[in-house]
């Protein structure tokens, strides 16, 4: 919701978490592949792929904040917040859960990020369409807005189903 104000912050955050999850998920699976199974230390997949996600959320804020500070500035505390992003870590445990090859893993994190930022830019769209719309006074701000996202998780609960 704080992101999906402006379409130009929301495709930034979209970018910063598909290339978060889909380099944690790498690394991820490399470190799991190459060092947790072989010394039987499953147990700390969690652990270890949160400090993974933490660190490359860090680099993420880094580089935007020298390269873009306007994009830095628009998204503010919401970028650090991408380490606590759920997504992200399920993303990399579903990987190493479904047992995938390197390119299916690979096309899982993109594509399951790609969906992410699909649907934020869609919500971030309607959001600024909205603001120069006509809304009853009680349902200015907030309230429109949670009316307007239950009715866009209708629309892509629409697409459950369709790929078995």
């Amino acid at each position: 919701m704080g992101v999906s104000k402006s379409s130009e912050t929301a495709i930034g955050m979209s970018l910063s978490v598909a290339f978060v999850m889909t380099i944690s998920s790498t690394v991820s699976f490399i470190i799991d592949k190459f060092i947790l199974v072989p010394l039987h230390l499953e147990n700390l997949r969690t652990i270890i792929f949160i400090l993974i996600i933490a660190a490359l959320v860090q680099f993420v804020e880094m580089v935007i904040e020298k390269t873009l500070p306007q994009l830095y500035a628009g998204l503010g505390i919401y970028l650090p917040l991408i380490t606590t992003n759920c997504a992200v870590l399920g993303v990399a445990l579903l990987n190493v859960q479904y047992k995938y090859t390197f390119l299916e893993m690979l096309v899982f994190s993109f594509g399951t990020a790609a969906g992410f930022g699909l649907a934020l830019v869609l919500f971030s769209l309607l959001r600024e369409r909205i603001e120069h719309s006509t809304v009853p006074k009680y349902f200015k701000g907030m309230p429109i807005v949670f009316i307007m996202a239950g009715i866009l998780s209708l629309a892509f609960m629409g697409f459950s189903g369709m790929v078995k």
